[in-house]
């Protein structure tokens, strides 16, 4: 994680990181101020607190309440050497919890990050740099040796080489890459997690046999994604973007919708309309995208080739934001490695939904084969040594896909977890699994999935895919663990170099009668692909694109971050296209608009519900306000303070429409009970006075989204390479 420091008044200090900001001072005693803690009392502070939090982890997966425990911590000082001390952490619990949770709450403190870290020592490194933002150097791994090189199958370069050639592409496009977290529960599975140190929403997420693998497969992650600008799907560009001479890339070609919205010549071909219009609803309207709202300049369409024929067809990159989200990229040392990886993914998702959707059981792995990968076995075997009950499922579908699955059963919770894997190679997809299963998970991370269950329509339910595409967390059904398979082992194998899998795996494609569309991108210096199979990679229905489009943002982002400025008329237009709208007043503001808002602020918390009812509080529409008062109080899962601010307005609404009542005769009170800067705060909604209460002003140039901004400054990164990749080549 990157700490950037400023230096304020006298020794006052301000720590930024991700979204916080954290002040620090000194005592009187030492010249400070004594306004905030010092950076030890913050350090002292953190050991407990990470404590007690893995305390309340333990006891929330055991339903232990937490009311009556304590937990305190005192710094001991070795008289003769200041930097010696004892860190004395001491718990009290009530006498009902069993001497085994007891036990149990000391091993959980044990296991506290801050405590680990101290205890094995960090090392300091500590140097001056010309310029801190241009340091973007990715400490992720040592020059590579030679002698020491690590070949994987399916890889094309060693893992050493790989991961210092993608380390470099970062570093040239100006992103400081950190690890934030490394995970390594059973043997033989690894899985880290990386971002971008200053603009922490561009993560991902590795997994592989050793370190280097799950290292080469996140920054391989980082790179597609880039490349794909998934970082960055259905997030508002900035108006310097959307008014620059190409928003996504320059290869892409913009097309005006027909006099009545219809869907222009020159986008898709008779293939793809058939699959993503068949009833003829789409619009063209339905295709303008998001990032840059350009309704005046048409739908911004990107270049696929056919796989049949190599024919160019263009694709609304709106069309492609809305249902394939990150499903179908991937990046390689080769374009091959990157199509089968590619094309094994999209294999991967395709079967599982097939298997999750019609209830499907699946045969068992049989010992004496997975005995052929005595680290995978040592892997499974670790978790069942845990209590993890785990079954090796071949997903392959009578040998028909590379496919393979793994389950693990947590008697604990009673939940479980499919996870699957593809790949050419048997052991490469069964590995897979394994460490996809695992992937940035403790062992207290296997409590959060559901229970298996009968409800064939819970589990066929689109919704319920779209969670098993993000973390699998969706539900399983009980048929999938019948004994009673629906197939017979296979003992697949579809491997051979990256070319022969590339074409094995294109030819299944062709066999079940499915065409495919790629786009290559080659501009950050690895090759990286994304492949398009309408009507089988989509992640969500195609559908959406008509009840449930992401450019729906096009309709509010304007005037909702305008919204200090608008008239009356211009609020009650916004709340009239809010209702006719019948979007879900529980949905974010954040997801409404494409606007990335700090989650610890009123606009990050803020929902259609609750932007209602500050537009009616601000027309001076008490009846309506008082209403909707009531839905946010019954379904409020904002902050405390917001709760109590909401529960005071209730209060005055009611008061003020009373003819019986009088404000004045209340206010004492009220006050004593809220504060006088609520309800200060309260009276001014109610009268007009105070607008949309805790909600910072902004407008379109983004101003005071400091996270907002962030995004975008990456995105400028990339756009800018582009930029620069594009008039290199072009011939003067």
């Amino acid at each position: 994680m990157e700490i950037k420091v400023n230096f304020l008044e006298n020794l006052r200090l301000e720590a930024k990181f991700d979204d916080f900001t954290v002040i620090t001072d000194q005592p009187i005693r030492y010249k400070g101020d004594g306004s905030a803690p010092s950076p030890f009392d913050y350090f002292l502070a953190s050991s407990a607190l990470c404590a007690a939090y893995f305390v309340r982890v333990y006891c929330l997966a055991r339903n232990i309440p937490t009311e009556n425990i304590r937990l305190s911590q005192n710094n001991i000082v070795d008289p003769e050497n200041r930097y010696n001390q004892i860190f004395k952490i001491q718990v009290e619990l009530p006498e009902d919890i069993s001497e085994k949770d007891r036990e149990g709450i000391l091993r959980s403190i044990d296991r506290c990050t801050v405590k680990k870290v101290v205890q094995t020592g960090p090392e300091f490194q500590i140097e001056t740099v010309e310029n801190l933002d241009e340091d973007a150097q990715a400490l992720l791994i040592a020059k590579p040796d030679e002698d020491a090189y690590t070949w994987i199958e399916g890889k094309d370069l060693p893992l050493e080489q790989t991961i210092a050639n993608m380390s470099g592409m970062l570093a040239e496009l100006g992103m400081k890459i950190e690890i934030a977290s490394w995970r390594n529960i059973v043997p033989h599975v690894w899985s880290l997690h990386i971002r971008d140190a200053a603009s922490p929403m561009c993560f991902t997420n590795g997994k592989g046999a050793t370190k280097e693998s799950a290292l080469c497969s996140a920054l391989g992650e980082f790179i597609e994604r880039l490349s794909c600008n998934f970082f960055y799907n259905d997030q508002f560009f900035g108006e310097e973007i959307a008014n620059s001479a190409f928003v996504h890339y320059p290869n892409e070609e913009w097309f005006k919708p027909g006099p009545n919205d219809e869907l222009p010549e020159g986008i898709l071909d008779d293939y793809t309309r058939e699959i993503y219009d068949p009833e003829g609803e789409l619009r063209g309207s339905h295709l303008i995208d998001t990032n840059s709202g350009k309704r005046e300049r048409g739908i911004v369409a990107l270049p696929f080739m056919r796989q049949s024929d190599g024919e160019t067809v263009y694709f609304p990159s709106n069309l492609i934001e809305n249902l394939y989200l990150s499903n179908g990229m991937s990046a390689g040392n080769t374009l091959p490695e990157a199509q089968v990886q590619c094309l094994s993914e999209i294999f991967e998702r395709a079967v599982k939904r097939e298997i999750l959707e019609q209830e499907l059981a699946l045969p068992d792995v049989p010992m004496e084969v997975l005995e052929r990968y005595p680290g995978i076995l040592e892997g499974i075997q670790a978790l069942e040594a845990q209590g993890y009950p785990v079954l090796v499922k071949d997903a392959s579908l009578g040998g028909q896909f590379p496919v393979m699955c793994v389950t693990l059963m947590n008697p604990r919770t009673g939940g479980v977890f499919a996870s699957f894997g593809a790949h050419p190679s048997f052991e490469v997809a069964l590995e897979r699994s394994l460490t996809e299963l695992l992937q940035g998970r403790s062992f207290e991370g296997l409590n959060d999935f559901l229970p298996p269950t009968f409800n064939s329509q819970a589990v066929s339910e689109p919704n319920n895919f779209v969670e098993h595409f993000i973390d699998s967390s969706g539900l399983v059904s009980w048929r999938f663990f019948s004994a009673k398979s629906e197939f017979e082992f296979a003992d697949w194998d579809f491997s051979g170099a990256n070319e022969e899998e590339a074409a094995t795996l294109f030819g299944i494609l062709e066999e079940l009668g499915l065409e495919a569309y790629m786009a290559v991108h080659e501009d950050l210096g690895a090759p990286v692909c994304r492949i398009l199979v309408p009507g089988y990679s989509e992640v969500y229905p195609v559908d959406d694109l008509i009840w449930d489009n992401t450019n729906m943002a096009l309709d509010y982002r304007e005037d909702i971050l305008n919204l200090h400025a608008l008239s009356d008329e211009q609020l009650a237009g916004l709340l009239e296209r809010l209702e006719e709208s019948q979007l879900d007043e529980h949905m974010d503001i954040i997801t409404l608009i494409g606007i990335e808002f700090d989650e610890n602020t009123v606009w990050g918390q803020l929902t259609i519900l609750e932007l209602k009812l500050l537009i009616h509080l601000a027309l001076g529409q008490h009846e309506e306000a008082l209403e909707r008062v009531e839905l946010f109080q019954q379904y409020n899962d904002n902050t405390v303070e917001r709760g109590l601010f909401y529960q005071a307005v209730a209060a005055v609404l009611e008061i003020v429409l009373d003819d019986e009542l009088e404000l004045d005769d209340y206010l004492h009170n009220l006050t004593r009970m809220f504060g006088e800067q609520t309800m200060a705060a309260v009276v001014g909604s109610v009268n007009g006075e105070v607008r949309f209460h805790g909600l910072t002003p902004t407008n379109m140039q983004l101003e005071g989204l400091e996270k907002h901004q962030r995004l975008v400054e990456s995105y400028k990164k990339l756009h800018a390479h582009r930029a620069r990749r594009a008039g290199a080549c072009t011939p003067s």
